[in-house]
């Protein structure tokens, strides 16, 4: 097949071709001219070492034309053997130069070494440390990002949603995934948090609503009992009730928070021992998923984060912006000042490069011979010359310089010893 097409550079390069391959030409026609000049002279004297020396030229200019020719056609159409090298052995060049590119770049050494060097985690703080660099970091998220949640259509989440996620979860067991959840919350005590705002909201709830709290009680009053008595024995367990939350709320190690505490640790090893408790879990949790409601849920979620994000990115004075702007210069400086973390980056970095090297590496060099295999012999030596082929042309030249140099000697030697 064809190659790629020429490049504007190419007609510079085969200027440049011409021009030497005329440089190499022009001295070996001046070596034979000179030869032929010198030929009937007397060579007992000086001009014995002048013909000496053409002669010997014009054998290294021609050997060395030879030399240079054979790599890429055969010379004068002459189909000598080991000629026309590129052409005919194009394929195992190709594999060779794969091995080579393989053994002596694709290497996990050598990158690790490269990624020490360019001090990746420094350079992209520093770039990062201007709002210029940042507001296109931004802006490409943007782009990004709208170009993303425009191709993802409702119908491709509400399918994401009934054929994927909820069969999946369906028949994956979340009972002991969700018990060693819970124990994992209560042995470290993040649970505190939510337990003290949900116990400051039901005493703020009952403080406001002392009505509502003596109504349902009064409901449960015996009939016999007088509504005075009804009215202290109320009010006085509403007070209880209410010092009772509070204590909770400024005791850490309040009895009932350890009886809760007791309670979730009782649920999340039955949640992944007790298989009438999985069995039930995983009851109520395909009961939850299959509900017809749960995609059309969904997928209101969704669309209100698509409406929300895309309202965000299209503002620049938006929190998703602000936010952006100053992540990317906190990240920027802590890459600048911070070598841990500048080292942490880098060590990612370095494990990534390496993975692909040591994974990758050998396929990515493939695409050498691949691409050496698909193209035309003939247009290969063409193209490879009009690259290399200007500076192979000074080994024409030096050829005939050296020669004429040899002959010198060799013409000295002779004198000396008849």
């Amino acid at each position: 097949m064809s190659l790629m097409a020429a490049s504007p550079a190419d007609a510079a390069r085969r200027t440049g071709l011409r021009r030497m391959r005329l440089v190499a030409l022009g001295l070996l026609a001046f070596a034979a001219a000179v030869f032929l000049a010198t030929l009937r002279l007397d060579h007992d004297g000086v001009w014995g070492y002048v013909n000496t020396a053409a002669e010997a030229a014009m054998v290294g200019a021609l050997a060395d034309w030879f030399a240079v020719t054979a790599l890429f056609r055969h010379p004068l159409g002459l189909p000598i053997p080991h000629t026309a090298i590129i052409p005919k052995r194009k394929n195992e060049i190709g594999r060779n130069l794969q091995e080579f590119v393989t053994e002596n770049f694709l290497t996990e050494e050598i990158a690790r070494e490269r990624l020490a060097t360019a001090r990746v985690g420094e350079r992209v703080g520093q770039w990062l440390g201007m709002p210029a660099n940042r507001r296109r970091v931004m802006a490409e998220a943007v782009r990004v990002g709208r170009a993303g949640l425009g191709r993802l259509s409702d119908d491709e989440v509400r399918a994401l949603v009934q054929d994927f996620l909820v069969p999946r979860l369906v028949k994956e067991p979340v009972s002991p995934i969700a018990g060693a959840l819970l124990e994992g919350v209560v042995e470290q005590q993040t649970h505190q948090g939510l337990v003290d705002l949900a116990l400051e909201h039901l005493r703020e709830w009952l403080a406001d609503n002392p009505g509502t709290y003596a109504a349902v009680l009064g409901e449960r009053a015996p009939w016999w009992s007088p509504p005075w008595v009804d009215d202290k024995v109320i009010g006085w367990t509403y007070q209880q009730v209410i010092a009772w939350l509070r204590d909770i709320e400024n005791d850490p190690r309040h009895p009932a928070r350890q009886a809760f505490d007791d309670l979730l640790r009782r649920l999340a090893v039955d949640l992944q021992q007790d298989p009438e408790v999985m069995a039930r879990a995983e009851a109520l949790k395909e009961l939850l998923l299959t509900h017809p409601q749960v995609p059309e849920t969904v997928l209101g979620l969704w669309q209100s984060f698509r409406t929300a994000l895309t309202t965000a990115m299209d503002d620049e004075t938006s929190y998703f912006h602000t936010r952006g702007d100053e992540l990317l210069e906190n990240l920027g400086n802590h890459l600048v000042h911070d070598e841990v973390w500048r080292a942490r980056l880098e060590a990612r970095l370095g494990e990534a490069v390496s993975f692909f090297v040591n994974t990758y590496g050998s396929e990515l060099a493939e695409v050498i011979s691949v691409t050496v295999d698909r193209w035309d012999g003939k247009e290969a030596a063409e193209r490879i010359e009009l690259h290399v082929g200007r500076d192979l042309q000074f080994i024409r030249i030096n050829g005939t310089i050296v020669g004429a140099l040899a002959g010198l000697v060799i013409h000295g030697v002779a004198q000396a010893l008849g």
